[in-house]
């Protein structure tokens, strides 16, 4: 079976990469705009491509006719999609149509990745069959390529996830644990929302949903989250206990009082059991991503 993954400097690229170097029979083919940062990739099997290019998707996707893509590359930063509405639309809407044409060229199953933020968060956790209602553009785009997927016509699965978290080396985006624990390290204060709920997604947990889809070739909406409901000020005090630092310095706070440029859902969160009962999917808490996070540090 011929992988093919965009985005594939990304976190959750390298983690898929990782991950399908250890399957037997699997090809796995690194796509990402830029020179290759994954370590001990081979040349041949990373090819350059900017997904905003339809004639360079095209000429990917009919050279190495992959069997299934997973297409990770997006625009992901919430307020930067809110002040750059082109860019945004460009890189979640666009990209993908031309990631779908070449799916359609070569008869390929399509992953995709979705998210939560597709939904307005007036309550959680939510189901694959939750009616979307975004609040800000980029959920906007996300569930815009959703619908141009679903009606496409090409074999197609949606992976919806939740606030990923994870590190590879290199990758400069940091995570609600890097954070909290440089922060506390550092003896500084740090404010942190105790009113929007989430089922944070460790990496490999995601990599691993996205494997059993792609495998299977299973079509549909599948959410691949974390089984945890908390907020960012339980995750901050679950990091502090697990390093033994100062808790005192994490401050409760209303999501009210940051000024951010989108609205932020207040609560969402997946129910995972079609994932689980389906797939086999099995994450890990966040109490045993923090310790897997903890020994990758070393």
């Amino acid at each position: 079976m011929k992988i093919l993954i965009t985005g594939a400097n990304g976190l959750l690229g390298q983690k898929l990469i990782a991950l399908l170097r250890t399957k037997d029979g699997v090809e796995v083919i690194a796509t990402s705009r830029g020179s290759c940062r994954i370590n001990g990739l081979s040349e041949a099997a990373y090819h350059q491509l900017d997904v905003t290019d339809k004639a360079a998707v095209n000429k990917v996707f009919d050279d190495l006719k992959p069997d299934v893509v997973i297409h990770t590359a997006a625009m992901t930063q919430v307020d930067d999609c809110e002040l750059n509405q082109p860019e945004c639309r460009l890189l979640n809407i666009d990209a993908v149509s031309n990631v779908v044409t070449g799916c359609k060229s070569v008869k390929a199953h399509l992953v995709h990745l979705s998210t939560d933020f597709i939904f307005d968060g007036s309550e959680g956790p939510l189901t694959e069959e939750a009616t979307a209602n975004p609040i800000n553009f980029y959920g906007e785009t996300k569930q815009k390529a959703e619908q141009l997927i679903i009606n496409s016509g090409i074999s197609w699965s949606i992976a919806r996830t939740i606030l990923v978290y994870g590190i590879v080396p290199g990758l400069s985006r940091s995570n609600i644990i890097l954070w909290v624990k440089e922060s506390l390290e550092n003896n500084k204060t740090i404010n942190v929302v105790d009113d929007q709920w989430r089922t944070p997604t460790l990496a490999e947990d995601l990599a691993q949903g996205c494997w059993l889809i792609a495998k299977n070739m299973v079509t549909g909406v599948f959410n691949i989250s974390g089984k945890d409901m908390l907020t960012p000020y339980d995750m901050a005090m679950l990091v502090a206990n697990y390093f033994e630092l100062n808790h005192k310095l994490i401050s409760r706070a209303n999501s009210s009082t940051f000024s951010q440029p989108a609205k932020r859902p207040p609560k969402t969160g997946f129910v995972i059991d079609k994932a689980i009962n389906n797939l086999g999917y099995q994450p890990h808490s966040f109490a045993q991503g923090i310790e897997i996070i903890a020994g990758q540090l070393g």
